[in-house]
């Protein structure tokens, strides 16, 4: 997991790709997380880092879930 503590106390929303991930974080960081949803973008982890479909899907479903 690439996610740190810092990261987890520095974020106003935190965005997974599925419930799996949500699972884990929770696990690791439930007593940082506070006051932050995590939203599931319903997204398979196959994609590889920076893939532009993935960047597409992320610039469609993300700004929904921001205020």
């Amino acid at each position: 997991m690439l996610v740190s503590t810092e990261d987890i106390e520095w974020a106003r929303y935190i965005f997974v790709m599925e419930q799996s991930h949500k699972k884990k974080l929770l696990q690791k960081f439930k007593p940082l997380i506070r006051g932050q949803r995590i939203s599931c973008l319903g997204i398979p982890d196959n994609y590889e880092y920076m893939d532009k479909d993935l960047i597409r899907i992320l610039e469609t479903k993300v700004p929904q879930f921001i205020e």
